[in-house]
């Protein structure tokens, strides 16, 4: 059997969605086929050895990897990946086996964006998704969006504001913004997921708590340009040289728009597939597959669009570690199409390289 190691966790604000991610997968790995060892990064970055059972209730809806568990590292050696345990002081106390395959299921900074990614690489053992490149393209949204225009593809303006030049002259920045952007206006964290850090201004007078609550999860703020009466489309995609795309399933957040309570704590409603015309379904596709490749993905990615009622089509954004939760789109899209939880955990695993 082949030794997979899921990690999950990490030190960015979507730590929990992380470990939820991973609970599902978990729960579905093959073990005929997969020696699974789940390492759990804490909220410090300690990579740790866990049992793999993640709790979750009505009371602790949002679990987190303990920090009890014995330290855990990823090692090149000459027979190849080996997964250690450490002690306190750094010295190895323990082989757990070769590693054949990981699946990191860390969502945000410092496991989405190609930090991971490269010390898997550097260490040569095989991975499930996007290379480092495409990682970090995807995480940051400023520069995806850079992407996504060389590549001709049609998105709503945007601007992006680094932090010393709001606090150099939050003024100008906002005459520039309304030059530049009608409203509404969505505020984020140019690298961040979950929809964390979001704010939506109707007007520039919430600007600066808008900036400062970015401010908190990165250096650099994107401003974009709000969209009026559009539906929320997303598709789910799979491979490298040849890629399959699934139809889009729509979105009808609970709340103003699709914030972290709606994607994860609320009722949104998942629309599976969504009712469009051949037309705008095939548009979405072939935008679909002009994103993938923009960035140069392999191996998965959930990509969401607005869809307006003219049937105009615009690409929001494309996240390569979709979430794996059981309300999440990516699996559900999958699952519409007759490829179950675990036959989609199992394509990903196999489809793993270095």
């Amino acid at each position: 059997m082949q030794h997979a190691v899921v990690v999950y966790g990490g030190r960015s604000s979507e730590h929990a969605i992380s470990c939820l991610s991973a609970k599902s997968v978990l729960e579905v790995v093959d073990r005929n086929r997969y020696t699974v060892t789940a390492v759990g990064v804490t909220r410090e970055g300690r990579w740790t050895l866990t049992d793999g059972v993640i709790e979750v209730s009505e009371d602790v809806p949002l679990p987190e990897v303990p920090d009890s568990g014995p330290t855990a590292a990823i090692v090149g050696t000459r027979r190849g990946p080996l997964l250690v345990e450490l002690d306190d002081e750094g010295e190895r106390v323990a082989s757990r086996g070769i590693v054949d395959v990981v699946f990191p299921l860390m969502h945000g900074p410092w496991g989405e964006d190609g930090t991971v990614q490269g010390m898997l690489a550097t260490v040569g053992v095989p991975y499930v998704g996007a290379d480092v490149t495409a990682s970090s393209i995807g995480i940051d949204k400023i520069a995806m969006k850079a992407s996504f225009a060389a590549a001709g593809i049609p998105q709503t303006a945007y601007e992006g504001v680094r932090r010393e030049a709001w606090l150099r002259d939050p003024s100008a920045v906002a005459d520039h913004l309304a030059d530049r952007l009608t409203m509404p206006w969505f505020v984020k964290p140019a690298r961040q997921g979950s929809s964390i850090g979001i704010t939506k201004l109707d007007d520039a007078g919430g600007l600066a708590e808008a900036m400062e609550l970015a401010f908190e999860y990165d250096e650099v703020a994107i401003i974009e340009q709000g969209v009026e009466q559009a539906r929320e489309l997303e598709v789910g995609v799979l491979g490298e040289a040849t890629i399959d795309i699934t139809p889009p399933g729509e979105v009808i957040a609970s709340r103003e728009f699709y914030d972290f309570d709606a994607k994860y704590l609320a009722d949104s409603q998942l629309t599976i597939p969504a009712p469009v015309t051949d037309r705008v379904r095939q548009r979405i596709i072939t935008l679909a597959c002009t994103a993938y490749r923009a960035i140069g993905c392999r191996g998965m990615a959930r990509i969401d669009f607005f869809v307006f009622p003219d049937d105009t089509v615009l690409v929001n954004e494309i996240n390569t570690i979709p979430g794996f939760t059981p309300m999440s789109m990516f699996p559900r899209l999958w699952q519409a199409e007759g490829l179950d939880y675990s036959a989609l955990v199992d394509r990903l695993l196999r489809s793993a390289r270095v």
